[in-house]
């Protein structure tokens, strides 16, 4: 009997992310066909093998592909299991025209930091409520595959901003509830994203997004040693649901809230 497709796809509520889709296929063969946005594909089990532009090119497991928009391409098995893909779908404008004729010549990159970060920014997108992670994520990657595709002679140490950093950490601070995405503070604080997210981290040493959710943690457990439950708790410090909010605050506390208030002293 055969397996039937495992398909699961979305619209996260992220800027430039047209799609994500995680599928696993055994026998199915896409044929020759185009996308409008940038296919960003990675392989977590089999391979695929596909002509673009007439050339033939694989996906083995340590792989990233970079499909440009508009030119036309085909998909099928490469071992006898099939593949599990995660892909995303970018818009046309996130990485720019110039990179189209590299990406043709060479879309398969062996980049063993860039496939993590990839797999990092697929994890963030299956939350909602990570949406600072998951935009600080893909500027970064989209900094990654510029820098692969069209490479600059001299390449320059990230530079410091101790100001801008700061600056960040206050907006950061005032928005503790409310959030903050990344598109938003790049325009208020007049900083390519990129740049925002470095330097902040070589400032202080841990990633924006970090910042913000070890700040809605520690209202959270004070919160949580009033008395208060996780669920009015969770929404109360800005997180998208008491799973939320247990997901980030065991990760970060080493229990989940119930367990946490539950030894509270009085």
């Amino acid at each position: 009997m055969a397996v039937q497709p495992e398909v699961s796809a979305w619209r996260p509520r992220i800027p430039g992310v047209v799609e994500v889709f995680h599928a696993h296929f055994t026998e199915y063969a896409y044929p020759m066909h185009v996308h409008e946005a940038w296919t960003l594909l990675i392989v977590d089990d089999g391979a695929v093998r596909y002509d673009l532009d007439r050339h033939e090119h694989g996906t083995p497991h340590d792989t990233v592909s970079l499909l440009p928009p508009h030119v036309p391409h085909n998909g099928s098995p490469a071992t006898p299991h099939g593949f599990r893909k995660r892909v995303l779908y970018l818009d046309s404008g996130r990485l720019g025209d110039d990179l189209i004729g590299p990406a043709v010549d060479g879309p398969d990159l062996r980049d063993p930091v860039l496939r993590r970060r990839v797999g990092q920014l697929h994890g963030s997108l299956a939350h909602p409520g990570d949406e600072l992670e998951a935009e600080s994520r893909l500027t970064l990657i989209a900094e990654r595959l510029r820098a692969r595709l069209k490479p600059r002679s001299g390449a320059q140490e990230p530079r410091r901003d101790p100001a801008l950093a700061r600056s960040l950490r206050e907006l950061l601070d005032e928005r503790v509830t409310r959030g903050l995405a990344l598109e938003e503070a790049a325009g208020l604080l007049y900083a390519h994203p990129a740049h925002l997210v470095r330097a902040f981290s070589t400032a202080y040493g841990i990633a924006p997004h970090q910042y913000l959710m070890s700040r809605r943690v520690d209202r959270a457990r004070r919160l949580l040693l009033d008395g208060r439950a996780p669920g009015e708790v969770a929404s109360a410090t800005g997180f998208y649901d008491q799973a939320h909010l247990t997901r980030h605050f065991k990760k970060l506390v080493g229990v989940t809230p119930g367990r946490y208030r539950a030894g509270a002293r009085s």
